[in-house]
């Protein structure tokens, strides 16, 4: 199927001589529905003949993790598999008196001293109907795009309410899932377990192994797992017999085929030329700035004021600027780049009209000046800062006494602005403002001189202090007699007045421009979605919708850093790690982790391989071609970033903690005979 695809595509080229800048059927990735499976590309790749009892089976052993990552069943007794990054944020409620996971880790020595973790649910995907045909019956009476929209919803209300009578989908979560932006439709009916008890996790030093500096990269030495187990609705653990992965600790070797079955979360690969150029110029520019400038603020703070949930945060803009970076990176790669110019050609020149791709062009050449403003003086007192936010309130209150100063409402915006002023005397405030000014500097319109207008040839940091400190608005006396007569908070000269008059407009400019054209967007984004569809059908993967995945590759490493990195790590290297970096976090190590055996030190630990993978993969079991759970996804190499809107099989590689480095761990570390043996199936 996908060779064949290949050369029809290959055949569709310009070029006479195949180049780097070429397209790959594989440009759309590798995450394969269930519906739609690759047998033939499997055949052909791996020479393994995977049937329908094999795919249903991998299927109903792949959990949802609550809504945020991928998990698996390991036992027959309903042991869940999934990352420590995945569990980290509910175990604290877990802890009794003493106790103190990141520190301790935990292991339960029992059934009974598994620990509950109230709302915390898996699903389970038991059932897939294709609705293509049903949809399509009610988006056929369409007279618009806005009324296809709405049958839309209406056939997946009546289809969900039609699919919950029968007796095969009783009882299960119903979710319609669209794929190829329109072209298909499917009907997913998942398994609730709702009662998930704690079996292990280990401390924070280990699953946290490396932190931020060596977050996307490899080699790689990370025990970033944990076990659950669900319960079922007496209590008791869920039978799981008939569906899991049995674990397998020395299952892979160099060049092995595996597969990852996991829900990736979300991919762009099918946005056309002009919005990734969108994308490249002005989404991910002013996104990864705003970041990187809200983590060295939030890095003072934690040199001042130390907190575990400040931390959490910091390390969550990290992730996401190391993710932006690597996405921005890819679409400035000419190569890269090339292949999805390319690929568009190829689709056009097929397509029956050029008209949507002309019209998304248009429509985003509009947008990309206008985005700057849309973020950056967004009403968001956390990153924009309370000044921005009393510029909305200001805004808002001159327009309400423009036409009616005996309205109710100014007395809530009086109440408002006063709030935020009270806030705005304070260092921090004076460098959010002033980090604000300098990203509209940077980012705003050339042809535009308001920004500069603002600043009268100041810096912005200058500017922000001036600002702040002649302000009316951090005068109580002087603000509370303001508002004695409203006519005059209208005409008051102040900058915080021009800056409000000045820049709100701009906003509330630009959400009006983006709003206004979101459904003219989203159908013109369906039609050529729908034109592609037309081309090339279903035999390339649709976009990652965080919905159940399975995506082929091979164990293997790769050339880096003018050397070569090898498929998998050992215990070995994570003791280097930690005494190259003189045991200082995060390459620490917890004092039960003095001493190693020998026989510790030389299992693996983690390894790569070419599979597809994005965020909400993470928790993913690897499996080989006999179902048997040989790693654990919890992480992808920089090389892997500019997935999001391009699959790239040379480079391309997912990490994922190894088998049998869970199994040592668990066998010499943390002495949890009782996993151990039931993971092994002893």
């Amino acid at each position: 199927m996908m060779k064949k695809l290949f050369f029809a595509l290959c055949a569709l080229m310009t070029l006479q001589v195949a180049t780097a800048q070429d397209p790959s059927p594989f440009d759309f990735g590798k995450m394969w529905t269930f519906e739609n499976p690759p047998i033939e590309w499997f055949a052909d790749e791996y020479d393994f003949a995977a049937d329908e009892a094999w795919f249903e089976h991998v299927r109903k052993s792949s959990l949802r993790f609550a809504t945020w990552c991928s998990a698996s069943f390991v036992s027959p007794n309903g042991l869940i598999m999934t990352n420590h990054h995945c569990s980290r944020s509910v175990i604290e409620p877990l802890q009794k008196e003493g106790e103190h996971f990141d520190t301790q880790g935990f292991v339960a020595k029992s059934l009974e001293d598994e620990r509950r973790a109230d709302g915390l649910f898996v699903e389970q995907l038991l059932m897939i109907a294709d609705i293509t045909d049903e949809v399509k019956a009610y988006t056929e009476m369409a007279e618009n795009d806005a009324d296809r929209l709405n049958k839309v919803q209406q056939a997946f209300t009546e289809i969900q309410a039609k699919y919950g009578e029968m007796p095969e989908w009783a009882g299960l979560r119903l979710q319609t899932v669209t794929y190829y932006s329109g072209g298909k439709y499917s009907l997913y009916g998942y398994k609730r377990y709702d009662d998930i008890r704690l079996v292990f996790i280990p401390e924070l030093d280990l699953g946290f192994y490396g932190g931020d500096p060596d977050n996307f990269t490899y080699p790689r030495y990370n025990l970033d797992a944990t076990f659950w187990r669900a319960y079922d609705e007496n209590g008791q653990p869920a039978n799981t017999s008939a569906h899991y992965f049995k674990f397998n600790p020395d299952g892979i070797h160099d060049g092995t085929p595996v597969f990852v079955i996991g829900n990736p979360g979300s991919t762009e690969r099918y946005r056309t030329v002009s919005q990734l150029e969108y994308d490249r110029d002005y989404r991910y520019p002013v996104q990864v700035q705003f970041m990187k400038n809200r983590l060295a603020l939030m890095e003072k703070q934690y040199e001042a004021n130390p907190s575990d949930q400040l931390m959490n945060t910091m390390f969550s803009f990290s992730n996401s600027i190391k993710a932006v970076d690597g996405i921005v990176g890819g679409l400035k790669d000419g190569e890269l780049f090339e292949r999805k110019v390319k690929m568009e050609q190829t689709i056009r020149a097929k397509a029956s009209t050029q008209e949507y791709w002309d019209k998304l062009t248009d429509a985003y050449n509009m947008l990309g000046p206008n985005l700057p403003e849309l973020q950056l003086l967004s009403n968001n007192p956390q990153f924009t800062g309370n000044t921005i936010a009393l510029l909305h309130a200001v805004h808002q209150y001159e327009q309400v006494a423009e036409e009616d100063l005996d309205s109710d409402q100014l007395a809530q915006l009086k109440d408002a602005i006063i709030s935020y002023a009270s806030q705005l005397s304070t260092p921090e405030e004076m460098e959010l403002l002033a980090v604000v000014l300098s990203e509209l500097k940077q980012f705003a319109d050339p042809g535009d001189a308001y920004i500069d207008e603002i600043l009268e040839g100041r810096s912005p940091e200058v500017a922000a202090r001036e600002i702040l400190e002649e302000t009316v608005f951090t005068d109580e006396k002087k603000l509370n007699k303001l508002f004695d007569k409203p006519k005059k908070v209208i005409k008051h000269k102040d900058e915080i007045f021009e800056m409000a008059d000045e820049l709100m407009p701009r906003y509330y400019g630009a959400v009006t421009l983006f709003q206004s054209s979101s459904a003219e967007r989203r159908a013109l984004e369906e039609k050529v979605a729908n034109e592609v569809f037309n081309v090339l059908g279903d035999n390339l993967p649709p976009d990652a919708t965080f919905t159940l995945r399975i995506s082929d590759g091979r164990v293997k490493g790769y050339p880096y850093n003018g050397t070569v990195a090898p498929y998998k790590t050992t215990y070995f290297g994570m003791y280097d790690r930690h005494y190259s970096n003189n045991k200082e976090f995060p390459w620490s190590l917890p004092e039960k982790w003095a001493n190693p055996p020998m026989e510790l030190l030389k299992s693996p630990i983690n390894f790569v391989s070419t599979n597809d993978i994005i965020g909400g993969n993470s928790g993913s079991a690897v499996i080989n071609q006999d179902g048997e759970a040989v790693g654990l996804i919890f992480d992808g190499n920089i090389e892997s970033l500019p997935g999001n809107f391009i699959y790239d099989t040379e480079v391309n590689r997912s990490v994922s903690v190894h088998a049998g480095g869970i199994t040592a761990a668990l066998r010499y570390i943390y002495k949890a005979d009782r996993v151990l043996a039931e993971l092994l199936g002893e």
